[in-house]
């Protein structure tokens, strides 16, 4: 298990902070970020393009975790950010985030979307499809504007992860096919165009990559892209973006490679495939998400029923569960969790952690081992920084939790506890008897 910080009562401590303390402050489910740990991966990827002097940026991924602290706390770090919603774009803007340091990804953008997106001066567009072309072409004529735009493409390149969360293989909803010439196509449409201002390529493989091969085999594949299309059409990309996708621990399964190990082995082969193609080298952008909030996210429950199934296994119920984090039940995600109160406390049993919510699936972690937990007592589970939040529901009528940040033993809150007020905002009353 990843060693974890405890005080002298053997509370857990997130950054410097009383994780017991917080979930009686702010009640459970809690998510907790150590900025900390933020800050730290944000400068492991920036460490060795700015080693090797290589024009470059981070993309924070915004689906994997979004809010205005966040927006904010990345700017300041110098991240760029890419945003796949007009909500992620309008939450980066109320942070102050700059419209210029945004990437505008989807592969159905609507109209209003791209509309908003030209509306706000959104930095560039990545184009994933013939029918965004098209939009775009509209919106811009109308406005009479012009657009930075990078091409999404489908590089035939399956990453080893769970086939919900591959991207870059041939049979994919996303980006423009490379094999059947749908890439080319795509390009002389822009090119002939002159509100488009074609950056570059792009490619996104998957998530949760373990290994350096994926991102190598998609650097060298954009690379003799741009070769191919400086040649046959005499354009040369100015940015290569290779995504995101990379892992994070969950459990001691994982093991995933330093930061620093994924950018080098990019960097190298874009460097190399660039030499030997003659073309100069372009700006690299990356698109961390899960990388940079993940490890840094703690879910905090409060212990409430226990079942024993005699001779099959013991259920421990938290107060949360997937509505707070779907991930277990749909990608069949493994955490690890502890006892906050008592991390030290030996483990005397294996658990099912169920959350509260009406479904048999609604399991937050399968068999856990666990010190004997009491009613009150409060669970971490850890690494849950990445897809909670951000995918949570108000399933059953259930409020999301609260958001707090900690950074040197300081705590703020960032995001409140929805409360049952706050889901009745949207809904009306039915029109009186007789009216219908």
């Amino acid at each position: 298990m990843t060693n974890l910080a405890t005080n002298s009562a053997g509370h857990l401590t997130i950054g410097g902070c009383d994780a017991v303390e917080l979930a009686h402050q702010y009640g459970t489910p809690l998510v907790v970020y150590d900025l900390g740990i933020i800050q730290s991966q944000v400068q492991r990827f920036q460490q060795v393009f700015q080693e090797e002097g290589v024009e470059h940026a981070v993309c924070y991924a915004s689906k994997a975790f979004a809010n205005k602290a966040l927006y904010q706390f990345l700017n300041r770090l110098g991240c760029h950010a890419d945003v796949v919603s007009a909500g992620e774009i309008s939450m980066a803007l109320a942070a102050g985030f700059p419209a210029e340091n945004l990437v505008f990804h989807g592969n159905n953008k609507s109209r209003e979307e791209l509309e908003y997106a030209l509306e706000v001066g959104l930095g560039t567009i990545a184009l994933d499809n013939f029918h965004e072309i098209d939009l775009l072409e509209e919106l811009l004529a109308e406005h009479q504007q012009n657009v930075r735009v990078i091409l999404r493409i489908t590089p035939g390149i399956s990453a080893h992860t769970h086939e919900y969360i591959q991207t870059g293989q041939v049979d994919s909803k996303f980006g423009f096919d490379l094999q059947s010439g749908q890439a080319d196509e795509a390009l002389e449409r822009v090119l002939a165009n002159p509100a488009f201002d074609v950056l570059g390529l792009h490619a996104h493989i998957g998530s949760q990559i373990f290994e350096e091969a994926g991102f190598e085999m998609a650097g060298q594949t954009l690379v003799d892209l741009a070769a191919h299309w400086q040649e046959e059409f005499g354009f040369t990309p100015r940015v290569i973006d290779v995504g995101g996708g990379f892992g994070i621990r969950y459990t001691e399964d994982d093991q995933p490679l330093p930061p620093e190990q994924f950018v080098r082995a990019i960097l190298e082969t874009i460097k190399t495939a660039c030499r030997d193609k003659g073309l100069p080298l372009p700006a690299i952008w990356i698109e961390p998400g899960r990388s940079l909030v993940g490890p840094a996210g703690y879910s905090l429950y409060t212990v409430g029923s226990r079942k024993e199934v005699p001779g099959i296994r013991t259920y421990l119920a938290l107060d949360g569960g997937m509505g707070d984090n779907i991930r277990p039940a749909l990608y069949q995600a493994d955490y690890e969790a502890v006892l906050a109160n008592d991390v030290h406390a030996a483990v005397t049993e294996h658990v099912r952690l169920a959350g509260k919510y009406c479904e048999s699936g609604d399991i937050l972690i399968e068999d856990a081992p666990m010190p004997s937990a009491q009613p009150g007592d409060i669970v971490a589970i850890l690494a849950t920084g990445a897809y909670g939040y951000s995918m949570a529901s108000n399933y059953n009528l259930n409020g999301k939790p609260a958001v707090v940040f900690v950074h040197n033993g300081q705590y703020y809150l960032v995001t409140r506890r929805e409360e049952p007020v706050d889901l009745q905002q949207y809904d009306l009353d039915l029109p009186e008897e007789g009216a219908l």
